[in-house]
């Protein structure tokens, strides 16, 4: 275990899922992430105040009994379409590491969030640029997800 407590064991083993469709509840994402380990958490995030109150976020956190079952399930799952949308699926302790620079670890967002939070805002935490990038890369996954599937299908 780690002494400064960001990354021990525990939070190897879990992982972060993002750029989850709305109709997707606590019940099917345990189901679509239960072949690949033994589930022994979740942190299934809802908005508590505000327009959205009681509203799913969008993303979820599972933690797993151990790291390789959490390594095999992001293997399987990231990319992986959920109703139409692609699934965003990272160690934990990755995305913690990643964003250890900024100053409020609170605000750790997937990209297809801070993209849909920062729009209309004049705060723009991304700009135009990035907000394109973004856009580009989710259809990059897309279609990589399509090439996977049908080889044959993008092939005009």
């Amino acid at each position: 275990m780690d002494t400064i407590g960001f990354v021990d064991e525990k939070s190897e083993s879990r992982l972060y899922v993002g750029n989850l469709d709305l109709r997707i509840n606590e019940a099917a994402l345990i189901k679509m992430f239960s072949p690949y380990g033994k589930i022994i958490s979740e942190d299934f995030l809802w908005h508590t105040r505000g327009p959205k109150k009681g509203e799913p976020r969008g993303y979820a956190f599972i933690q797993y009994s151990s790291k390789g079952e959490a390594e095999l399930a992001k293997e399987k799952m990231h990319g992986r379409l959920a109703c139409g949308r692609p699934l965003v699926v990272r160690l934990a302790s990755d995305k913690l590491l990643e964003d250890s620079s900024h100053d409020h670890p609170k605000r750790l967002l997937p990209e297809a969030n801070r993209t849909r939070s920062a729009s209309g805002s004049s705060s723009g935490q991304m700009s135009r640029d990035e907000k394109v990038a973004a856009i580009k890369n989710k259809l990059k996954a897309l279609e990589d997800d399509e090439k996977q599937r049908d080889p044959k299908k993008l092939k005009r």
